[in-house]
């Protein structure tokens, strides 16, 4: 669970590590050996879907988790490239730069840097609540139109042809109008390399499947020379490790204007996602973890990539999974992937000029189906149908329209859906039960007094704009019915949290209506926040100090001694 109960040291650093539990050393140097196997393969197709070099999928393995596992909060978070973000950033920079080229890996790695500044900017003025604007609904919608679109963005390369469409229908166009350009061989390359990978993970999900058909595709392709045959592969990669620089782009404040809707919606994913990943495994090992101290990490990592020159890196849950289920229980498995991966970038490259394109572009389809949540929207179809539809338009403007526009519609629709919910709240009145002791809620339909001349309201949410007029036609309906003969309306408030200007001005409002009909508005279980602005709008001067009760027997025996 979130907490500040580390956060007690003046630099909080190895929040992830420590205390260091010595007798699991050794399963967590494994863990961090298994997952480096399963994560290398996948990061290089990350950089297929973000656009950019090869080697820079390794360089987000390298100083940005290094980063996060040194500042971070989280004991299990993994942070990483990430298909919802490299997609944003591909599709982002379709129109601004070549893929591939210098001047679009500078603009991958300012937009890292953008993001590294708007997690700090978050954990300086407290904006990590917005991590809760994607409900888990549309974050399902969000990253299986990721997946979808990403899957068939693949079809192509699987398939050995050349496609020029934009977006995901002009791709399948092109690939179905080229269908009879398929190169056999780049064909052979992608099934053998689905079957293994999908082969091995029906075995168990610790073989590391794309390991091992990376490894078998790059020794066939040396044995047999495969470019040779017409089937393309990577060229040479290069070694060495990361030159340090800012981005070389045209500092300008157009550029920034141009990127920045781009930067808050990765902004906005590494917030949900992170924060949803960050809680659900420190309740599943009852460990304690920061939101604040996490910020700092990541915004950090992001930085550390935007120097190191690639693209941008988010915690990821299918990444934090691997670890977990590989036996991690700390930051030490990451920091054990950053050393192998260290390893594979000074002395490894070499073997990578042989990898076929295929081979990654199959990699990349498996990543895309696994995104596809069908199982996450058939429940939500069964439990919260018209939900469901609010997942499904958010993947199709994803599929349709673009990346970006579908987390700026995944927003929207968090926040209409919450709204909603707020617009219609179900209130309820208080009545007693059969036998005269004790009392329930029910619906506000007569009968709907509590006793004789008195109703108890429960409006169940805070009150707001778009509220009002809700709780002033209920009080009205309640109120207007000839067969009630009230003389005290009392609002029950214990799940009202908040009441703005316009819920002030109702207040007041319906204060008056009330007076005319001579029935007294009365107030129970106010909170002191909800109180003091209520005083602050003017409904205590208008109701009288005594009109507010702490509990219901102060209620009842102050109403039957003013109403025998």
């Amino acid at each position: 669970m979130a907490g500040k109960g580390r956060e007690n040291r003046a630099l909080p650093i190895f929040q992830g590590i420590l205390p260091l539990n010595l007798p699991r050393l050794p399963a967590e140097v494994l863990a961090g050996l298994t997952f480096a196997c399963l994560a290398i393969p996948e990061v290089m197709g990350y950089t297929k879907i973000a656009g950019t070099p090869i080697v820079t999928g390794l360089y987000t393995i390298l100083i940005p988790m290094a980063l996060f596992a040194i500042f971070g909060s989280s004991r299990h978070l993994v942070v990483g490239a990430d298909s919802a973000t490299a997609a944003i950033t591909a599709s982002a920079l379709a129109g601004m730069a070549v893929s591939g080229s210098n001047e679009y890996l500078a603009l991958a790695s300012l937009l890292a840097l953008m993001a590294g500044v708007l997690l700090i900017v978050a954990r300086v003025i407290g904006l990590g609540f917005l991590a809760d604007f994607l409900s888990r609904t549309v974050l399902v919608g969000f990253l299986t139109g990721v997946g979808i679109q990403v899957a068939c963005g693949e079809l192509p390369g699987l398939l050995g042809i050349e496609t020029s469409g934009h977006g995901t229908i002009a791709k399948l166009a092109d690939a179905v109008q080229q269908i009879d350009q398929i190169s056999s061989g780049t064909l052979l390359v992608s099934a053998a390399v689905l079957v293994i990978v999908v082969g091995c993970k029906r075995l168990s999900n610790k073989i590391p499947g794309p390991l091992i058909a990376i490894i078998g595709v790059i020794l066939c392709s040396w044995a047999f020379q495969l470019s040779a045959s017409g089937i393309a592969v990577l060229g040479p990669v290069p070694s060495g490790l990361p030159s340090l620089s800012i981005p070389n782009v045209d500092w300008s404040w157009n550029l920034f204007k141009q990127l920045l809707p781009t930067a808050i919606s990765i902004f906005v994913v590494i917030l949900a996602q992170s924060a949803a990943t960050s809680r659900a495994y420190a309740a599943r090992y009852e460990e304690r973890f920061n939101e604040n101290t996490d910020l700092i990490g990541l915004s950090l990592a992001n930085i550390g990539a935007a120097f190191s020159g690639t693209f941008v890196v988010n915690g990821s849950p299918t990444k934090t999974e691997m670890v977990a289920s590989a036996g991690g229980r700390s930051q030490i498995a990451q920091l054990t992937t950053v050393l192998i991966v260290l390893i594979v970038i000074l002395f490894l490259t070499g073997p990578l000029a042989y990898l076929p394109n295929a081979a990654l572009s199959a990699i990349v389809f498996l990543i895309g189906l696994k995104l596809i949540d069908v199982k996450g929207l058939i429940a939500i179809y069964r439990q919260a149908r018209s939900e469901f539809w609010i997942a499904v338009a958010t993947a199709a403007v994803v599929v349709l329209v673009g990346v970006e526009q579908g987390i700026i519609l995944a927003m929207a629709l968090s926040l209409i859906d919450h709204t909603r919910r707020g617009y219609h709240p179900r209130n309820t009145v208080f009545v007693r039960n059969e036998t005269g002791e004790g009392w329930r809620a029910k619906s506000i339909e007569r009968p709907n007094q509590f006793d004789p001349g008195l109703v108890i309201y429960r409006f169940s949410h805070s009150l707001y704009y778009a509220n009002t007029q809700r709780l002033a036609d209920e009080i009205r309906a309640i109120t207007s019915d000839p067969q009630n003969d009230i003389r005290w309306f009392c609002l029950e408030a214990s799940a009202v949290d908040d009441v703005d200007f316009s819920a002030g001005f109702t207040l007041r409002d319906m204060d008056r209506v009330l007076d005319a009909q001579g029935i007294r508005l009365v107030f129970l279980l106010v909170s002191p926040k909800v109180r003091a602005e209520l005083d602050r709008y003017g409904v205590t001067d208008l109701v009288g100090e005594e009109a507010f009760f702490t509990d219901e027997t102060a209620l009842l025996s102050a109403f039957h001694s003013k109403i025998p």
